[in-house]
Formats: structure tokens, C-alpha cells, sequence
């Protein structure tokens, strides 16, 4: 059976909660795999919407597995009340269809008020996070003194040792901010409140991803954020904190990257992207205007608005390269519909010198100008086409236009927020 990594090529928010219900439905397992409750999506099934932001989307139907990775940082309270929120729609999470990788990482009140502090403090290092505490999470996970879930089943002098290790390194920080230190005790009764709330969950993950793909059972990797975030492969340093790039599906979880099969490239028609950072084709106009309002730019968890700008091929093409895409869902097409001419970004000016790629540099990609292909647009409506037939012709040739520049086929298009409105050109779960 073919296993499916499900990334966004873009920044984040290409639409990925339609798709991957789509293919949760046909996934015995979904693993999250990286990423904290910064990012969500949302699932629509019988025409009931759920919000996720931790819970793999496989635990909303019956009879799957939700898989929480190791790759992720785990906020526990932030879990028990997003289960709470599910339960109030009639959905179970029991430990028959979530578990929770033992070496996870917790994401601790401390982290929530470093991350603030670091957003608020100074205009000029700002990078435009959540403050969900998901970037000094991962700090401590890459310090080696990040208490994980597995703690929580210790002893409690061993869990004590832990806390006051952590807090040798997050109180010098706290001065340095001038601000009071967080006593141990306020940080051993967070954990003890809510341990016996979430261990029930915990298992080990890589042992039992292994066994599920013995079995023959299909498994969905998803990830919360768009591969332009990486932190190595993204427009660094106004990326998330982690990896979100194809290969982490395989870090993530504990599954050889010899068990991913197919990666399926979420990808809007269009760019957007949430926060502070480089972003060449953005549009500042009405036509930008028109895109956010039309493709309804607001993130699931914040409620941000998002920056909107034309389809950039260029970033694309890089990510296809980097997560070895072997197929793209292009999503949100209908948003498009009635605009006079279309602009697509096929390469980059820097410093007078064209380039086909965006550079690594902070301060080149500042620099870096679009270069443009117009296209005819198109006046007929796309939204609800459920085969080729039924676009409008120069929308087809868009598509064409698109698969050529990023070198990537469409296996996926969505013409609108519904379920039933997709496209199937090659189903990634096909073996």
C-alpha cells in the first residue's frame, strides 16, 4: 500500500484541510509529524466543520488512527481542550484513535510568555509568530533540556530535576527581560494537572507506525506549515521552527524514509502568506485586495489577515525540488474567475541579473524583483467543476502553464471549499 506525505509548497494556508480530508478518508492512519498548535485546518464532513490545530485529521473519522509525532511540540493543555472542543461536536478521542509519540516535547506556559516578550519587545527582531511558545519549545528541544511527555510517567523527584534544570536557562532569560522568575512549583503543578489527562495517549510511536505499515495499512503524513517556512529551506530568519520540508515526515515519526511513497505538493493558484518576511509578488492593490476578500485570506487559528500576491512558479519549482513533490492539489482556482489578465512569476531580478531561484541571502531576497508572464484570465466561472470539460479554456491553460514552470503534474484540483469539488487526475494512494 502507498504511503502520502502531504506538504504545503507554499507558505502555509494553500487550503490544505479540504485535501487532506479528502485523503484521510482513505488513510487507515494520519500522522502529524512536525510543527505545534500555531497552524490548523478545517475539515468539512457531512457538512460539519471541525477545527483542528493539533489533532491529526484521521481522529474525526470513525474507525482511524490519529498519530501525534515526535516531530511535533505538544502543548498538553492546549490538546485537552481542543479534544474538549471535538467531544462538544459529538467526535471521541480515546486512546483507540489517538496516540502520542513518549518523546514529544511539552510546550510549557514559560515558552507562551518568551515568545511574547520576544514579539512585543523590539519592531526591529520581530517575526511575526502566534506566541504559542512554539519556537522555545523547540529551543529546548535542540538544547537538550526540554521535559517531554515520557517525564510525566517519572518519578517526581526525577520530574523536579528536570524543571529545575530548565528553569536554570529560562530565568536568566526572564531578567534579562526584567521580569520576575517562575518558581519550580508553579511549573511541577502545570504538569501534574493535566499528566494524567494526557499519558493515557502516549505510546511509541516509531514501533507502532512500523507495524501498521507491515500490515498493509495506508498512512497520511501531514505537516501544519508550508515548506517555505523551513527552518533550513525557508526565507529564514521569518520561518517556523522547525523542519517542514518532505524529509521530516520520515525524522518526525520514527518511519524509514524508505516508507513515503508519494508527495503530494499542496499549492494554491495564487500566493499568500501570514507574518512578517520577504514576499516578491505581493500585490498592494486592488487586485491583492480582491484575492484576500474573494479567497476569504484569514488564518484558521489567529484569524489573520493574510498578505496576497501573484502565483510565484519560482518558489514553487524550489520546493518540488527540495520535497521531491511527485504531484501538486492546486487549490482555490475559482478564486481567479473574472479577472481580465493573470500574472504568474517565472523569475527573479537581483541586482540587474536574472536568476531562476530565490536565494538564501535575507538580504537578497529583499531585493530580489518578479518577473512576470501575463496570461489572458478568464470570465466564465470555475467554481464547482468536478471535470476538464467544464473549465473554461484559458483556465485550462493556466494549469498547463503552472505544471510546465514548477515541473509537477496535477494530481488534485479544487475549484471550491466543498469536498465533492476536486478534480482527480491521479489518486497519490493509487500503488
Amino acid at each position: 500500500m502507498a504511503n502520502v506525505v502531504v506538504v504545503g509548497s507554499q507558505w502555509g494556508d494553500e487550503g490544505k484541510g479540504k485535501i487532506v480530508d479528502w485523503l484521510s478518508e482513505q488513510a487507515d492512519v494520519v500522522v502529524r509529524f512536525q510543527g505545534g498548535h500555531n497552524a490548523g485546518h478545517t475539515l468539512v464532513i457531512d457538512g460539519v466543520s471541525y477545527k483542528l490545530s493539533l489533532l491529526p485529521s484521521g481522529c474525526v473519522r470513525e474507525g482511524k488512527l490519529g498519530v501525534i509525532g515526535n516531530g511535533v511540540v505538544l502543548d498538553p493543555h492546549a490538546l485537552v481542550a481542543e479534544i474538549g472542543r471535538l467531544e462538544a461536536q459529538g467526535v471521541t478521542i480515546t486512546p483507540d484513535n489517538l496516540r502520542i509519540a513518549e518523546n514529544v516535547p511539552l510546550i510549557l506556559s514559560l515558552h507562551r510568555e518568551l515568545d511574547a516578550l520576544r514579539e512585543s519587545s523590539n519592531v526591529g527582531t520581530r517575526i511575526g509568530t502566534t506566541k504559542r511558545g512554539i519556537g522555545p519549545a523547540y529551543e529546548d528541544k535542540v538544547g537538550r533540556r526540554a521535559i517531554r511527555l515520557m517525564d510525566l510517567d517519572n518519578t517526581e523527584e526525577a520530574l523536579r530535576n528536570k524543571i529545575d534544570r530548565l528553569l536554570v536557562h529560562h530565568n536568566a532569560l526572564l531578567r534579562g527581560f526584567g521580569k520576575d522568575e517562575i518558581k519550580p512549583e508553579t511549573i511541577y503543578e502545570e504538569l501534574t494537572s493535566v499528566a494524567d489527562k494526557v499519558l493515557p495517549f502516549m505510546d511509541i510511536v516509531w514501533r507502532l507506525l512500523d507495524e501498521k505499515r507491515k500490515q498493509g495499512k495506508r498512512i497520511l503524513f501531514e505537516g501544519a506549515q508550508g515548506a517555505l517556512l523551513d527552518i533550513d529551506h525557508g526565507t529564514y530568519p521569518f520561518v517556523t521552527s522547525s523542519h517542514t520540508v518532505a524529509g521530516q515526515a520520515s525524522a518526525g515519526s520514527g518511519i524509514g524514509p524508505g516508507g513515503l511513497d508519494y508527495v503530494l505538493g499542496i499549492t494554491k493558484a495564487y500566493t499568500t502568506r501570514v507574518g512578517e518576511g520577504p514576499f516578491p509578488t505581493e500585490l498592494e492593490d486592488e487586485v491583492g485586495q480582491f484575492l484576500g476578500e474573494k479567497g476569504k485570506e484569514f488564518g484558521v487559528v489567529t484569524g489573520r489577515k493574510r498578505r496576497c500576491g501573484w502565483f510565484d512558479a519560482v518558489l514553487v519549482k524550489q520546493t518540488v525540488r527540495t520535497c521531491g513533490i511527485n504531484g501538486i492539489a492546486l487549490t482555490k482556482l475559482d478564486v481567479l474567475d473574472g479577472l481580465k489578465e493573470i500574472k504568474i512569476c517565472v523569475g527573479y531580478k537581483l541586482d540587474g541579473k536574472e536568476i531562476d531561484y530565490l536565494p538564501a541571502s535575507q538580504g537578497a531576497q529583499a531585493r530580489v524583483e518578479p518577473i512576470y508572464e501575463t496570461l489572458d484570465g478568464w470570465e466564465e466561472t470555475t467554481a464547482g467543476a468536478r471535470t476538464w470539460a467544464e473549465l473554461p479554456a484559458q483556465a485550462v491553460k493556466y494549469v498547463r502553464h503552472v505544471e510546465e514552470l514548477i515541473g509537477a503534474p496535477v494530481a488534485l484540483l479544487s475549484t471550491s471549499p466543498e469536498r465533492d469539488d476536486t478534480i482527480l487526475v491521479q489518486n497519490p494512494f493509487q500503488d
